[in-house]
Order: C-alpha cells, then sequence, then structure tokens
C-alpha cells in the first residue's frame, strides 16, 4: 500500500527575511523568535502524526544544525521562481516517488494539529482535494491524490482570491473538493494574539 506524504514548506529563519508583515509590528528579532515557536509547534505536531513520509523543503538551503528530526523528515530545497512552482514541484516530487495521498502545508498556523492533519488525509478517501480555508483568503492546507499543477501555475499570491481561485480551478477540473475548519496564519501580531500565545 502507498504511504501517504505530508509536505512542510519552511523559510529558513533569517531575521529581517522572516515574517516581514509580522516584524513591521513587533520587530525583526522578536518575529523570528515567533517564527521559531510556530516552527516548533508544526513540527511536533507533524512527528506525531505516524504512518506517513515527511518532506521537509526549505526555502533557502538545508541547514544542518536545525531542529527537525533527521529521521523523521527527508530535508531538501525549494525549487521554483514563486510560491505556486514550488508548491506544485514539492507535490511532483513526492507523487514520483510513488506516495499515495499528499498533503502540504506552510509553518505558520497555530491551528494545525495532528488530528487536523489525519482528518485531511482521511477526506482524501472520499475525495480528490481536501482544502484548508485560511481567514485571509488564502488556504493553510492543500491536500490531493493525484498532481494537478495548473492549481498552482499562474496564481496571484498572498492576496484574498487565492482560495476562490483555487477553488473555481478544480471545478473545471471536475475534482471533489473537501474543505477543512477555516484559520487564521499568523501574518500580524492581532493573528497572534487570536490564539492566546504568549510573547516571546
Amino acid at each position: 500500500m502507498q504511504q501517504p506524504a505530508l509536505i512542510l514548506m519552511v523559510k529558513n529563519p533569517i531575521a529581517g527575511h522572516t515574517k516581514t508583515r509580522l516584524a513591521a509590528e513587533v520587530g525583526d528579532e522578536k518575529a523570528l523568535r515567533m517564527y521559531g515557536m510556530l516552527i516548533r509547534h508544526t513540527r511536533d505536531q507533524a512527528v506525531a502524526l505516524d504512518g506517513v513520509t515527511r518532506y521537509l523543503h526549505y526555502s533557502d538551503h538545508v541547514d544542518d544544525n536545525d531542529e527537525w528530526p533527521n529521521d523523521s523528515f527527508i530535508k531538501l530545497v525549494q525549487v521554483g521562481n514563486d510560491l505556486g512552482e514550488r508548491m506544485a514541484a514539492a507535490v511532483d516530487h513526492a507523487f514520483v516517488r510513488n506516495q499515495g495521498k499528499v498533503i502540504i502545508i506552510g509553518s505558520d498556523c497555530p491551528g494545525v494539529t495532528t488530528e487536523l492533519l489525519r482528518r485531511a488525509l482521511d477526506e482524501l478517501d472520499t475525495h480528490e482535494l481536501v482544502i484548508g480555508p485560511a481567514v485571509d483568503g488564502g488556504y493553510y492546507l492543500m491536500g490531493m491524490r493525484h498532481p494537478h499543477p495548473s492549481l498552482f501555475q499562474y496564481m496571484t499570491w498572498s492576496t484574498q482570491y487565492v482560495l476562490d481561485e483555487t477553488l473555481a480551478r478544480a471545478q473545471v477540473l471536475g475534482l471533489s473538493v473537501a474543505r477543512l475548519p477555516e484559520l487564521s496564519d499568523v501574518d500580524h501580531l492581532e493573528d497572534w494574539q487570536s490564539y492566546g500565545w504568549p510573547m516571546p
């Protein structure tokens, strides 16, 4: 039986280059510490999800001294010129390696839990796609049973129209879609505060 895959897209944590919108409100160093908390949360949820192959795709380079255990994650560098190309390449990489169902997430949503990831995989038993809508009009999770690169191509990312456009493309392709609960990514201080997390 093919094993499902969990893909995590993460940014190399560098002050001044990580969570820039959040940093504009709290400063570069504090934003970096907050991102560290988000990364560790995402890591812990991913490690607790058993029965999957976990791929960790860094934005720039693989950090040999990171906090992600080597025996739990296959570590790679993202390939592509924009987010869509990078996500499509990561998904294709997993399917080429004969993974079954594939879900892809970022690293900045405190609402993503092991239980939610398991639910996403379960939804793919009866749907072609599963998507986790984000409050800002994007999405925090995408999952599929087969590669559909057109869902990522020529998208205007970081806008309020990403989710609607993705769903419209899925409809054109005739794909059934399961929707997860709407959650908020952490792009601003108010997003962080809405989860009740302490400030680092």
